[in-house]
């Protein structure tokens, strides 16, 4: 099986309980750093158009569509109908402007220079090919535009390293697995972002996928990290 088709099979499982785990496993931390996120895509005024990518069950793409200007137009995308049904539900509970429609990241259905803004919360390390999703987000984000991922990552320090691997390899899937009922779902999350590649390794990638500036900042000890990538004005 696909990479791709594993990982739609798999949030389409655990879909129902994604969003109460994901806080509980995180503390709540994800939260702060979606919201310094947000703050770094919607630094304009005037109306933007914003893609999620990898928009997930939507908490990411409800926040910016609060926060970005009056008549920006928000989309989000994901390859897994589970997540966005969930996500579909919650944008209407929450009343904003946004459209969640299905989407393949590798293959993105819209025009060159389509957006002002891209996103992506804690799902690149999912992308089948890393390299092909990071050149097809600068493909059609406008000229002078900016690329915002959140991502997890391995600390530096080697004791909180430590102290990071002992719960995302032993606590997390057990965890995860009682409540969802999916213990492989919640060993595969924390393995792919071990698997992930370091900050200057990925960063490097983002400039051969054509982004003229790229600039990473760790948040809280190094547990994720932002990382900015903008493309050059035409």
């Amino acid at each position: 099986m696909a990479k791709k088709e594993g990982i739609k099979k798999l949030f389409d499982k655990i879909a129902p309980d994604y969003d109460k785990l994901n806080h509980i496993l995180s503390l709540n931390i994800d939260k702060i750093w979606r919201r310094k996120a947000v703050k770094e895509l919607c630094d304009i005024r005037t109306p933007i158009k914003i893609l999620d990518v990898a928009c997930g069950t939507g908490d990411f793409t409800i926040e910016i569509a609060r926060k970005a200007p009056q008549d920006s137009k928000i989309t989000g995308i994901d390859i897994s109908e589970g997540m966005l049904a969930v996500g579909r539900e919650k944008v209407k509970k929450a009343c904003v402007n946004a459209e969640l429609l299905e989407g393949d990241c590798e293959a993105l259905k819209y025009k060159t220079n389509s957006f002002d803004r891209i996103s992506v919360g804690f799902g690149v390390r999912n992308f089948e090919h890393l390299e092909l999703g990071l050149s097809e987000m600068h493909r059609v984000l406008a000229p002078g535009g900016k690329l915002v991922i959140l991502e997890l990552s391995v600390p530096s320090n080697a004791f909180i390293r430590w102290c990071y691997k002992l719960y995302f390899l032993k606590i997390l899937p057990a965890i995860g697995g009682m409540i969802s009922g999916s213990r492989g779902a919640y060993e595969y999350l924390p393995a792919s972002v071990l698997r992930f590649p370091a900050p200057d390794r990925f960063t490097a990638m983002m400039k051969e996928a054509g982004f003229a500036t790229v600039e990473h900042r760790p948040l809280t000890l190094g547990i994720c990290r932002m990382y900015i990538g903008k493309k050059e004005e035409s």
